[in-house]
């Protein structure tokens, strides 16, 4: 008799050579893993918190900066922390209204769905930690492995309320040659064109190494002015940063643009420390990036960096209303827009 092996899977497994998806709980709440485990690589989804992907681990070492010992106390108090997507609008707002196509549209604060910066403006959107995403697809194959959700943006009163253009979004983490891509789809279900003025608030660390020890590869030429808010004027002026930067004793929070990019239109920037290294990649369209490395607050444990791929400077809807930034990318009724970013570490 010839013996034929059978080969089980566990539930929430899905195997295909060295790539696997597999789903975990922690404190009720889903995990969905992309591994690769040639590269030992295993990267951490929750979509029910944001579509938050919260480590992306090399040999054991998360590259993402996620300081919560339980994801319990991450749900109960959500920050900006690991890979937060920023939408409708990313960063600030110069007040409680913006502008498209020449109407005014006013936030409600009774609602109570947005946050405020430290001078009161609306900042970073609807959707950082919003429980509204469902897991469309997910699979593994012989070069990658993939999770896509989707927000259907169209169906809540509380969203279209702040941001009443009838939208989805769909974003897929795929984890492929040692990268970690970062696609995010936006669908126009409406009948007028709306701004793209979303974003993305990565942070970044080395494990184990002081930031000091740290130095940022830049591909910017041109810096956003902005006032004492953090609110650009419209102006530009020369970045003047040297490259490799060191980060140590400095403290940034500066918007750039004008991207220095290779062949395939992407923009490269990348934190090292001697051999270790993350890479990451700018699709074309993200123009702007914010560098945010703010003065560690409880010791070497908050020590990160952020490279902020963004489609729009901050409060780029209201600036273009005023003619002072004509690149914002608008969608048209019944259009699609995509674009990714990738994390790519080496070296650990």
């Amino acid at each position: 008799m010839k013996f034929v092996p059978v080969l089980f899977l566990l539930p929430g497994l899905c195997l295909a050579q060295h790539f696997t998806v597999r789903t975990s709980s922690e404190d009720g709440t889903a995990i969905i893993h992309l591994v690769d485990a040639q590269r030992d690589i295993d990267v951490s989804v929750v979509p029910s918190i944001g579509n938050r992907a919260i480590a992306m681990k090399v040999h054991g070492s998360n590259v993402l900066y996620f300081p919560y010992a339980r994801l319990r106390e991450f749900k109960e108090k959500p920050a900006l922390n690991s890979v937060p997507f920023l939408a409708p609008w990313a960063n600030r707002l110069d007040g409680p209204a913006f502008w498209a196509d020449e109407k005014k549209y006013v936030l409600n604060p009774e609602l109570h769905n947005y946050q405020l910066d430290g001078n009161g403006l609306p900042i970073h959107g609807l959707l950082s930690a919003s429980a509204l995403w469902h897991v469309v697809d997910q699979g593994a194959d012989e070069q990658s492995a993939h999770v896509t959700s989707r927000l259907e943006f169209w169906k809540y009163p509380e969203l279209m309320a702040q941001w009443p253009f009838a939208q989805e979004y769909e974003m897929t983490y795929r984890l492929a040659d040692g990268a970690l891509e970062v696609r995010t789809t936006i669908k126009n279900l409406g009948a007028e064109s709306m701004p793209v003025s979303i974003g993305f608030h990565p942070f970044y660390r080395i494990p184990d190494k002081p930031r000091d020890e740290w130095t940022a590869t830049l591909p910017v030429k041109k810096a956003v002015v902005a006032d004492e808010r953090k609110l650009p004027t419209g102006e530009l002026k020369p970045a003047n940063l040297p490259n490799p930067l060191p980060l140590v004793n400095r403290l940034l929070d500066d918007g750039f643009t004008d991207l220095l990019r290779d062949g395939e239109g992407k923009a490269h920037f990348v934190l090292r420390s001697g051999k270790e290294q993350v890479e990451i990649l700018y699709g074309p369209k993200y123009p702007v990036a914010v560098v945010w490395e703010p003065k560690a607050r409880r010791g070497r444990a908050d020590e990160f960096i952020c490279f902020e791929p963004m489609t729009a400077i901050t409060d780029g809807i209201n600036l273009h209303h005023e003619g002072k930034y004509p690149e914002l990318q608008m969608l048209a009724a019944g259009a699609t827009w995509t674009e990714s970013f990738w994390i790519r570490p080496s070296g650990f």
